[in-house]
């Protein structure tokens, strides 16, 4: 309602019925009848109308405000936690490519860390039409840079994209993938993206960033502002302070569940694992390329300036592939290392064997290990930890194909039935992204049959659905669907 008066199309006035309002307070002030009574309540009157109703409805509005800023801060939120946590396709040479029409489509190659190989301009779409040569430079780099994978931003010519690629015939099966582009120039024009990439312009540094969002979403959405991938709603007219303060802490959860491997975390990632920060982030990156990869975390103590207190909160989030101390590659924390010794030892078995062995942490008592730090539910932790080291909470990236018959709004008709991904939500509904420019709204009531209170019980950021077309308005690209089929 505020969004509406702000834009003109509404006007917003909370009142309390003037009556009721000055009998209250009559009966406050006035304690007898008398010939100053009169007066009395003419000064009431001036005064509720200039000053008391004013205060009264502006308040009662902040108050609101107040609420419905926590309400939408916590849909961004949750959204942002489901858009970071999103499955990654892992280490794989990637092809990206940012697609376009009269400029052309911009193809990089990344290897297995996400880093640049090479990149290149093609043209295999209208003016220019250049399919044929397209085609033989996209077989030439898959077959160069052992492609494994091919990620395509979804904005302009996203379809078009998909189609000439799966036109091609690759000498090995490739995987073919359209990922959210959404903050992608944002990040490209960034300093980030300029320290990264000095030598190149924001058309490859974008590439760069649709193709490393499918082999790690989290590694790489941590260097974009949240505001900017645009999920949630009304973030521009909520609190920004508080807006900042929720999603920052959203990030360090998300990338706290998920470990950071030390070796290769960009330092804007480790700058969100707890206890680290920016300033020590890029004391950990110096000294890897002055000494080369962390061999065990107990380095992490010569880093300068990473003190007793950075080390203690942060450790147990770092992760060192394939180390010397496997606990080093797990969430346990130095400080359990000599139980977790302790109990392969009883067990009469090496740590190297007690970890991944479901039959041997079954016959763990935990009870025998309570010390004065780590209590029995810390214990529990530990073991459960033991059984799955490392484990990674995101599930493995799926491809996902559109209708190849739906490629813009005139061929949505009413009817079809179509597959979509999930790609906002909403109090009041999702948006679901049908393989065209234009999402479809799926309202709440239209999510399942019954009463449905929260839209997240039902759907997440990036799932695939099936939906049915309810409605098309192609004069305000406004498309209705439903998932009750």
């Amino acid at each position: 309602m505020l969004r509406a008066e702000n834009e003109g199309f509404v006007k917003l006035k909370i009142e309390v019925e003037p009556a009721e309002a000055l009998e209250i307070i009559d009966e406050i002030v006035i304690k007898k009848k008398n010939e100053t009574t009169r007066h009395l309540q003419l000064a009431i009157e001036d005064s509720y109308k200039r000053l008391l109703n004013p205060a009264i409805s502006n308040e009662a509005l902040q108050e609101a405000k107040v609420k419905a800023d926590a309400n939408s801060i916590q849909v961004f939120a949750t959204n942002l936690g489901q858009l970071l946590l999103a499955p990654p396709l892992g280490e794989k040479r990637i092809l990206a490519i940012d697609p376009g029409f009269r400029s052309g489509c911009k193809v990089v190659c990344l290897d297995e860390k996400g880093d640049l190989l090479y990149n290149e301009t093609i043209y295999p779409h209208a003016p220019q039409k250049e399919e044929t040569m397209a085609m033989k430079k996209i077989r030439s780099m898959v077959n160069s840079y052992k492609i494994d994978a091919i990620s395509i931003g979804n904005g302009t010519a996203s379809r078009e994209t998909e189609f000439f690629i799966k036109k091609i015939a690759f000498d090995k099966p490739v995987q073919v993938f359209i990922v959210s582009e959404a903050g992608a120039s944002v990040y490209s024009a960034s300093k980030i993206a300029r320290d990264e990439f000095p030598n190149y312009d924001v058309t490859v540094r974008g590439s760069v960033s649709i193709g490393r969002r499918l082999s790690d979403p989290l590694a790489e959405l941590v260097k974009i502002d949240p505001k900017a991938i645009g999920v949630g709603q009304y973030q521009h007219d909520v609190d920004q302070t508080k807006l900042k303060e929720e999603l920052d802490n959203t990030v360090i959860r998300c990338v706290n569940s998920v470990g950071v491997n030390i070796n290769t975390a960009s330092k804007h990632l480790l700058s969100y694992v707890s206890g680290i920060g920016e300033k020590l982030a890029e004391n950990i990156v110096q000294y890897r390329s002055e000494n080369g990869p962390f061999e065990d975390r107990k380095q992490l103590k010569k880093v300068p300036r990473l003190g007793d207190k950075a080390y203690q909160q942060g450790v147990a989030f770092i992760r060192i592939t394939n180390p010397k101390n496997p606990l080093d590659n797990s969430a346990v924390h130095p400080e359990a290392y000599e139980i977790v010794e302790k109990m392969a030892k009883d067990l009469k078995i090496s740590v190297n064997d007690l970890i991944a062995n479901k039959e041997k942490t079954a016959l763990i008592q935990p009870e025998k290990y309570i010390t004065s730090e780590i209590g029995l539910l810390g214990l529990k932790d530990i073991i459960k930890e033991l059984e799955k080291p490392g484990l990674d909470p995101r599930k493995s990236a799926k491809v996902f194909e559109f209708d190849s018959k739906v490629q813009t709004i005139k061929d949505v008709k009413t009817g079809m039935v179509l597959p979509g991904i999930v790609n906002n939500i909403t109090n009041f509904g999702c948006f679901v992204d049908i393989g065209i420019k234009e999402s479809g709204l799926v309202h709440i009531s239209q999510l399942k049959s019954g009463f449905v209170s929260d839209v997240n019980e039902v759907v997440k950021l990036h799932q695939h659905v099936q939906v049915k077309v309810v409605e098309v308005d192609e004069d305000r690209k406004r498309i209705q669907l439903t998932m009750i089929l």
